[in-house]
């Protein structure tokens, strides 16, 4: 029989977690019920905790980076079973507005994530999680628990690399080394010669080299990058920059290192006040393009799979740590001031942190 309630982590107001004994999420008919057994986190936790997102929403149970097995099913579910290993797609939709009749979902008038926006759900700080039943994809034998646990973000970075269109043997900047490394793991998939990657940490720059790039730049050592881009591209500039910081100076940055006729990919970030400045004739007379990506959406899911399940990409490396459900808070916290870290996964179901990184 089903447990009555469950170990939740819940945001109680800016900078305060709290490990509650709350109700199971009760599901309906077209809903089931998923049993964590990782939950990534993600910067915009942080946001969230920190009370510079969604702060109005409080109290909250966070944690969209989930993966877990089947615990119960509505009776109007199909192709699942009890005990299935599946992952998500946390955006919930209308499917009505303007923009979701278009395609359009990440755009709906009406849009929430789960484990972000949802107060009706918990998130994946807890034990389990409510879906409906039509956002739920299958993981195969052939996909590892830990792999399993970056299918979200690697839906993400899919979405972005399809936005950003890179040809074959272009060459690609990604500005920072966290989860910009598997948008350069991306970007050697689809061919881009070379892939340049930058950052300041040089643990970060180490698993870039090895996993995708041709050339690094540490800019702690190398503070003008936009020089050493310039240098590296014979003078004109990159075919495709990416910005995977969201910091106004890098946003500056990836404009200038773009080369006339290129094409600015937004992924990171920024606060709501953040600007810079542009030129707009570098913009006409240079032909610059720009675009905007901020998740992953239906099918990317079931693409972010197949790249997995057959070796396409690994994320496994980027996983620094694995911390139980009552460290979450301590959690957030370390990965902000320990620079070994990369990504660090959430488990209810552990009662020691299982440290990877060296």
């Amino acid at each position: 029989m089903m447990q009555k309630t469950m170990r939740a982590q819940v945001i109680t107001e800016p900078f305060h977690m709290e490990l509650r004994e709350v109700p199971v999420p009760q599901i309906n008919d077209d809903e089931v019920l998923i049993k964590v057994q990782y939950c990534g986190i993600c910067g915009s936790d942080w946001s969230i905790y920190s009370g510079k997102y969604v702060k109005d929403r409080l109290p909250l149970i966070i944690g969209h980076e989930f993966f877990g097995t089947i615990a119960e099913v509505g009776k109007n579910t199909r192709g699942i079973s009890l005990g299935d290993r599946v992952s998500a797609d946390i955006c919930l939709t209308c499917g009505t507005c303007y923009y979701c009749r278009r395609g359009e979902g990440l755009l709906c008038e009406n849009f929430r994530q789960i484990g972000i926006h949802t107060k009706d759900t918990s998130g994946g700080y807890s034990e389990y999680v409510k879906v409906p039943w039509k956002n739920i994809y299958k993981i195969p034998d052939e996909v590892t628990d830990y792999q399993a646990s970056f299918i979200e973000p690697l839906t993400a970075c899919l979405h972005a690399s399809r936005n950003m269109e890179c040809k074959m043997a272009s060459s690609v900047v990604v500005i920072g080394a966290g989860l910009g490394i598997i948008h350069g793991v991306l970007a050697k998939l689809r061919g881009a010669t070379p892939v340049i990657v930058i950052d300041g940490n040089p643990d970060r720059l180490a698993m870039a080299k090895e996993m995708c790039a041709d050339y690094v730049i540490d800019f702690t050592k190398t503070p003008n990058t936009v020089a050493e881009v310039m240098k590296l591209t014979g003078g004109i500039g990159a075919d495709y920059v990416l910005e995977a910081v969201g910091n106004p100076k890098t946003y500056q940055q990836a404009f200038q290192m773009v080369r006339k006729g290129g094409k600015v990919e937004s992924f990171g970030i920024c606060g709501n006040d953040d600007t810079i400045s542009v030129k707009p004739v570098d913009f006409v007379l240079g032909e610059k393009k720009v675009s905007g990506s901020c998740a992953g959406i239906g099918n990317d899911w079931g693409d972010a799979i197949k790249l997995l399940q057959y070796g396409r990409v690994d994320p496994t490396p980027l996983i620094s740590m694995v911390v139980p459900l009552e460290e979450a808070e301590d959690a957030l916290k370390e990965l902000r001031e320990n620079k070994k870290l990369v990504k660090v996964l959430i488990s209810p179901n552990i009662k020691k942190r299982i440290v990877l990184y060296k």
